[in-house]
């Protein structure tokens, strides 16, 4: 049936994913930290989100075979509502990729205008901590090794 209040629909095909992983992760890199919530990439808890890439660690991505989930972990500016960024992201990722399934991982969240809390960095001018350390902290004066008593 056709007249003017007939609407034709054409389905919008999925995005093929890039051939080569590497490339593939690059491009999520790229579509995430575009996002102006996103301060960075982070490795996750031990650094295990990465991709390997020639010559090197695509830290904060982790493209795995077909039908495994693209893995993520991110540093947030808490600037913006933390789910709202999380669903644009994953959103975002799994059109790039497919329609695959994304895991996204908020390492840590970095406060606007917050200075720094390290006693070592007053300004906040310290380069990032390396990845997988989002939000560790250890109390002044305690170096690794040291035994620590705790308690009454």
């Amino acid at each position: 049936m056709t007249g003017p209040n007939t609407v034709t629909v054409t389905p919008t095909p999925p995005v093929a994913p890039a051939a080569d992983p590497a490339e593939l992760a690059q491009l999520v890199a790229d579509a995430v930290t575009a996002h102006p919530a996103v301060a960075r990439l982070d490795g996750g808890a031990f650094g295990a989100v990465a991709t390997f890439l020639p010559g090197r660690r695509l830290v904060g991505v982790h493209v795995g075979r077909p039908g495994e989930p693209v893995e993520l972990a991110v540093v947030l500016r808490l600037d913006r509502p933390i789910p709202g960024v999380v669903a644009t992201l994953r959103t975002t990722v799994s059109a790039l990729c497919g329609g695959a399934p994304v895991d996204i991982t908020v390492s840590d969240v970095e406060v606007p205008g917050q200075e720094s809390d390290d006693p070592a960095d007053p300004e906040g001018t310290a380069p990032p901590a390396p990845p997988g350390t989002a939000g560790v902290r250890r109390p002044a004066g305690i170096t690794p090794g040291t035994s620590v008593e705790i308690g009454p």
